[in-house]
């Protein structure tokens, strides 16, 4: 029998543009995304390999399967916090 899967929210704000370049405002914008998981670390892992990026560093982890984890596509770098939701949430993402 395999761990349990929880599912988690990944909330992702980016830092740079496209060019590298920082993103400098009040209030950056976040994209949210659902994603079923065993662990943290499976998480982040399987959102940053769909997303072709890299790990920046380690992953951050907090009590309750909470998470924080920086992450590199090309010339683009955000971060990922993450944290269980409650199974009666439709899923928004294929």
């Amino acid at each position: 029998m395999g761990s349990p899967t929880l599912r988690f929210r990944l909330e992702q704000i980016y830092l740079t543009d496209s060019q590298g370049k920082p993103i400098v405002t009040e209030r950056p914008v976040p994209f949210f995304h659902l994603l079923d998981a065993s662990t943290v670390d499976e998480a982040v892992e399987n959102f940053v390999r769909s997303d072709s990026a890299v790990l920046i560093g380690p992953i951050q982890k907090f009590p309750g399967f909470q998470g924080i984890a920086t992450v590199k596509r090309q010339n683009e770098v955000y971060t990922l916090q993450l944290g269980p939701v409650s199974d009666r949430l439709p899923r928004l993402d294929p």
